[in-house]
């Protein structure tokens, strides 16, 4: 008898310890099978006062491949309406460097305003720091987008397929973009006690999700194979179809991240307990369900 009372009074304290691991606010003990952060210098290479950080050759790499796939793309008439691109491969030259500059400008400009704007506001030479990070996909979306058409009307060129061969190839970027958020660190995950949880330098003594990963992964590879298959299967044909499936997409895939990524702490949670990426992704995918529609209407 006092052997059973023994074994159920140890369940019940491992019950107990369980429920206050999973509450909000539960203590979560010391985890034996969590990882060391594996740690890796920020900066690649470093001569005299020029450094070249993961953070930057993330981007740089993210817009040649970008580049080099929307070249092969568009050299594939068989992918477009009529089989006929609407564009030359050469005028992807100059659309990627509008699209990477207003993309830019727009992700940095969006962090500011949306995410830190207090900090920024008292230190105003930091908005220039766009190699130490802060930067809000969002905004390089809308960024992205402007430069584009800008570069459409300039060219007189149409800038729906120029948009949708920039859908294709985003994915690839933001992978890129999300592990030099891991090797940085930041950006890290919520207190977790999976077994890959991994103690991340300044996040606290607690192990973490490496949401940074599951976001490269969903929002990045898985994102990028599904357009890829899209395209292939005749979605060009339609102008506006690819960049409908990357809002859906994009949109679902960050705010699924979201939920096991810690909230800005200046910002933490907001309405419904919902952080800002989740909300910020409602009208993307709302915008991708327009272009979605409003291409199926479309003859192929």
């Amino acid at each position: 008898m006092g052997a059973r009372r023994g074994r159920r009074k140890g369940v019940r304290t491992r019950r107990a310890a369980h429920l206050d691991l999973i509450r909000p606010g539960g203590h979560i003990p010391h985890m034996i099978l969590a990882l060391p952060f594996p740690v890796v210098d920020p900066v690649l290479i470093e001569v005299g006062p020029l450094a070249i950080r993961w953070y930057a050759l993330a981007y740089i790499a993210g817009f040649l491949f970008g580049w080099w796939l929307a070249k092969k793309l568009v050299a594939n008439a068989a992918l477009w309406p009529g089989n006929n691109a609407p564009f030359a491969p050469s005028a992807i030259d100059d659309a990627i460097v509008w699209a990477a500059l207003c993309g830019i400008l727009g992700g940095r400009i969006a962090f500011v305003l949306i995410y830190n704007l207090d900090f920024y506001l008292a230190n105003p030479l930091a908005m220039l720091a766009v190699w130490e990070g802060g930067m809000a996909f969002h905004g390089g979306i809308v960024g992205g987008v402007v430069g584009l058409w800008i570069f459409a009307r300039r060219n007189s060129l149409p800038v729906l397929p120029l948009i949708d061969l920039a859908a294709i190839v985003a994915p690839i970027g933001i992978a890129l973009g999300r592990i030099a958020n891991f090797i940085k660190p930041e950006l890290w995950g919520r207190v977790s006690d999976v077994p890959w949880a991994i103690y991340f330098p300044g996040a606290g003594p607690l192990p973490r999700h490496p949401s940074q990963i599951y976001q490269a992964l969903t929002e990045g590879l898985l994102l990028f194979a599904v357009l890829l298959v899209i395209a292939r299967m005749g979605g060009l044909k339609r102008p506006g179809f690819m960049a409908g499936c990357f809002g859906i997409g994009y949109g679902l895939a960050r705010s699924f991240g979201e939920l096991f990524r810690e909230p800005d702490p200046q910002l933490g949670f907001l309405f419904a307990g919902a952080t800002m990426g989740q909300i910020l992704s409602i009208p993307v995918i709302l915008a991708g369900l327009w272009l979605v529609i409003r291409a199926r209407r479309q003859p192929a």
